[in-house]
């Protein structure tokens, strides 16, 4: 089991370094291009940066594209972001509609934050709330992209998630992420799920895929 268990962990990681590599050479005409439409809607910053629980709850720094106006995190109306959202850019209503907002994640899993697949991570605070069912999600890295994604993204309620997540890290393997890897784009595209609920509007400010 426990050679099992490096085996996987192994393969993983490899294909995290490789997947975002690829991704990232792949997609940097995409990632340029939306850069400078941020940039010449509202200017800098070009990333939005947040502290998340990554693994173990261990405190990590995501990078996101910045979807909404200079200064919304100063205003509560900002936490829950749905399509009408008035501090929502342009810019950023589209790149949140198709996920682009999220690319920058790739980043994270070159550094070993992140996976590219996994739950998704959260806000500390959130974290603090977890109970040792919740806690469980945070045995492995967070992902981009994860089993809860491609059931209903931010439509499904906080329990619904967790329950994915926790059922994701109770039978994680090498078939089950290529699965949800390639089930991912056709959520994507079909832009299904991309913003929350308004039972959601606390436990889940500024998320998406």
């Amino acid at each position: 089991m426990e050679s099992r268990t490096f085996l996987y962990s192994f393969i993983k990681l490899l294909l995290d370094k490789l997947g975002a590599i690829f991704l990232l050479i792949a997609l940097l005409p995409l990632i340029l291009a939306v850069s400078i439409c941020i940039y010449l809607e509202d200017g800098r910053p070009i990333f939005f940066r947040q502290k998340r629980a990554g693994k173990d709850g261990k405190p990590f720094l995501i990078f996101k594209f910045r979807s909404m106006k200079k200064g919304a995190d100063k205003d509560p109306r900002s936490l829950f972001v749905d399509e009408r959202n008035p501090f929502l850019t342009k810019v950023g209503r589209f790149i949140r509609k198709w996920s682009i907002d999220e690319l920058p994640q790739l980043l994270n899993v070159l550094k070993g934050d992140m996976s590219l697949v996994g739950p998704r991570p959260t806000l500390l605070y959130q974290v603090k709330k977890y109970d040792d069912f919740q806690r469980r999600r945070l045995l492995v890295k967070p992902g981009i992209t994860g089993w809860a994604q491609i059931h209903g993204r931010n439509e499904l309620s906080w329990e619904e998630r967790i329950k994915y997540d926790v059922w994701y890290v109770e039978h994680k393997s090498l078939g089950l992420d290529i699965y949800i890897l390639l089930r991912t784009l056709p959520v994507v595209l079909k832009a299904k799920g991309v913003f929350g609920i308004k039972v959601d509007k606390i436990a889940f400010p500024e998320e998406s895929i």
